[in-house]
């Protein structure tokens, strides 16, 4: 129960500055582009419990799974814990999530007692391994990945472990870029560290912990609100990887979603086992993922802690793609978590109908490129692209932004271009890639890059080339990611879309991005927004007539005659057209 309301939301809003804050600073002092441009990161404080009690705006699927790495920490160095102190870990199979993400841990002490901790994940531009940006997906053994970091203390009392610090340095391929963004974890739980102290000295230690379970309290009360504004009942949706990256079919994902009294239930049963390559996530992604999907399902300020998990509990078969078993590869598992919220999100499309949007690009693709001088000395270069949101219920999908569960942000093109490695030809969207409907679905993100190095290691992880973004209410799918090699060319050749190449100079790669799926009937679209799309081109008159029925003419204007003739006949031919 809340005691003083005023005192609460005051609390609230801090404590969620404070994490803001934390992420800010790693913006501000972080070295590599993967992390300062892209903002592959995220922030969050925790009680002195080790419960989550306030997140940054960031990346969602990292933050679900802070408990077990809390919990990883706690296990092993329990009482040990001290002033001055910062522990790190990424080992998957003990808290961690893959081995880029390095989770940095902060307790903060005032007057000797314990107040919490400031938390935070880092994905580094490289932890070593065979590939540039250790997250190759044919990556076949957790061995093969970089180094591995069990729950271990950096610094003691204030004193930096410089042995253990040069041990993890030596192993990657550009050590003073992770030395650098390791150093913003660092500010940033400082930063943490300096607010919750703040606050201790505002409300003072022992209501700060009552005003955290309160928090706690007021998130759990808020989401058995909003759910229980559902109807009751079993929700099922499949969804897929194309494959894993080595030749296998298809990969599903089944869940089965229950909505009753004592909250949410999500049952894994069915999805895929275990795969051979380095897709295979952990169970904590998994949860991470599922509470995002519910989250933006609800469209509620329901402040995501550990009050907002308690509704929920989860069926992740072991030894699945879902949940890893070592010494399974783990670098490529971001795909898991977009996929996971994709099939969440269509598993809960009835539930709440006016809310859930059709599927988007399916995860932001990324482009890890490697190249290394005559000196030995390593670049890597992050080549991250986000496509689109599939349609709303309401209103068109949107261009070239992250997904749900990601945050991120495109590289910028200077930063690519910086080293001198590659060159950018091209950056934009693609007409006619938006899910048709009676609002489109966001279109295809393209990038053509020219590799000016002698010779460059490419590693790309890309999805929805098979299995497209679904559409919902009778929109049409999105349209298919793409990787083509030296386009126009005469070697022009379509790639995998989890390739690993070498490539040399002059060589030309053009990567198109998922666009993502339709809401509703095309044939039902306004023309004038058809027009719109057409003037600003993210339509092609061809693509206006064959999609929506809408003749525009060669001036620029809508033929509504001709439209209506061509609607009336397609309709009558086509009956599937009115089906939603």
């Amino acid at each position: 129960m809340i005691r003083d309301a005023v005192t609460f939301e005051v609390f609230r809003n801090a404590v969620a500055g404070v994490a803001d804050e934390m992420a800010i600073t790693i913006v501000r002092t972080a070295h590599s582009q993967i992390v300062a441009s892209s903002m592959d990161f995220s922030a969050a404080l925790c009680d002195a419990r080790g419960r989550v009690i306030a997140q940054a705006n960031t990346c969602p699927v990292h933050l679900g799974s802070i408990p077990d790495a809390m919990a990883a920490i706690l296990a092993e160095f329990g009482d040990s814990v001290g002033d001055g102190d910062v522990y790190l870990l990424n080992d998957p199979s003990l808290g961690g999530m893959h081995l880029p993400d390095i989770f940095a841990v902060a307790p903060v002490f005032d007057a000797g007692r314990l107040l919490g901790f400031a938390v935070t994940v880092v994905n580094h531009a490289d932890v070593g391994g065979w590939v540039a940006g250790s997250m190759a997906v044919q990556s076949t053994s957790i061995f093969a990945e970089g180094v591995q970091i069990p729950p271990s203390r950096l610094v003691d009392a204030g004193v930096l472990n410089e042995t253990f610090l040069n041990l993890i340095l030596r192993n990657v391929r550009e050590p003073e870029l992770l030395r650098g963004d390791l150093e913003s974890q660092l500010a940033a739980g400082h930063a943490g560290a300096a607010g919750l102290r703040a606050l201790a000295a505002r409300h003072g230690a022992d209501r700060l912990t009552e005003l955290g379970d309160e928090l706690l309290d007021y998130s759990e009360t808020l989401l058995r609100a909003a759910l229980a504004e559902a109807t009751p009942g079993t929700y099922e949706f499949t969804d897929h990887i194309d494959d894993d990256g080595l030749g296998s079919g298809p990969i599903p994902f089944q869940v089965k979603v229950t909505l009753s009294d004592t909250g949410i239930e999500l049952d894994f049963t069915g999805s895929s086992p275990q795969v051979a390559s380095a897709l295979n996530a952990t169970a904590s992604f998994t949860r991470s993922a599922s509470y995002a999907a519910v989250q933006g399902a609800l469209a509620r300020d329901i402040p995501a802690n550990n009050g907002f998990y308690r509704p929920f509990t989860f069926v992740i078969p072991p030894a699945s793609i879902l949940d890893g078993r070592r010494p399974a590869a783990r670098g490529a598992r971001g795909l898991v978590a977009y996929r996971i919220i994709d099939t969440v999100l269509g598993a809960l499309a009835p539930v709440f109908p006016g809310r859930v949007p059709a599927a988007g690009d399916g995860g932001p693709d990324s482009v890890a490129i490697g190249v290394t001088d005559d000196e030995g000395d390593s670049v890597v270069l992050w080549d991250i692209l986000c496509g689109a949101w599939g349609a709303r219920p309401d209103r068109d999908g949107v261009d070239g932004i992250s997904p749900l569960g990601a945050n991120l942000a495109n590289t910028p093109v200077e930063e690519l271009e910086r080293s001198g490695h590659v060159r950018v030809d091209g950056y934009g969207y693609l007409p006619d890639t938006g899910g048709a409907g009676r609002f489109r679905g966001g279109l295809a993100t393209f990038r053509d890059l020219t590799v000016l190095a002698p010779e460059a290691g490419v590693q790309i992880r890309s999805d929805r080339r098979r299995f497209l973004p679904y559409g919902l209410a009778g929109g049409a799918p999105g349209t298919p990611s793409l990787n083509v090699l030296d386009l126009g060319g005469p070697g022009e050749r379509v790639l995998d879309s989890k390739p690993h190449l070498v490539l040399t100079e002059g060589s030309r790669h053009r990567h198109v991005t998922a666009g993502g799926g339709g809401h509703g009937l095309a044939f039902t679209r306004d023309p004038a927004r058809v027009l719109d799309d057409v003037l600003d081109g993210k339509v092609t008159r061809e693509g206006a007539t064959r999609d929506y029925g809408v003749v525009i003419t060669a001036g620029g204007a809508i033929d509504h005659v001709a439209t209506k003739a061509l609607r009336t006949s397609e309709l009558s031919q086509c009956p599937e057209r009115t089906r939603p």
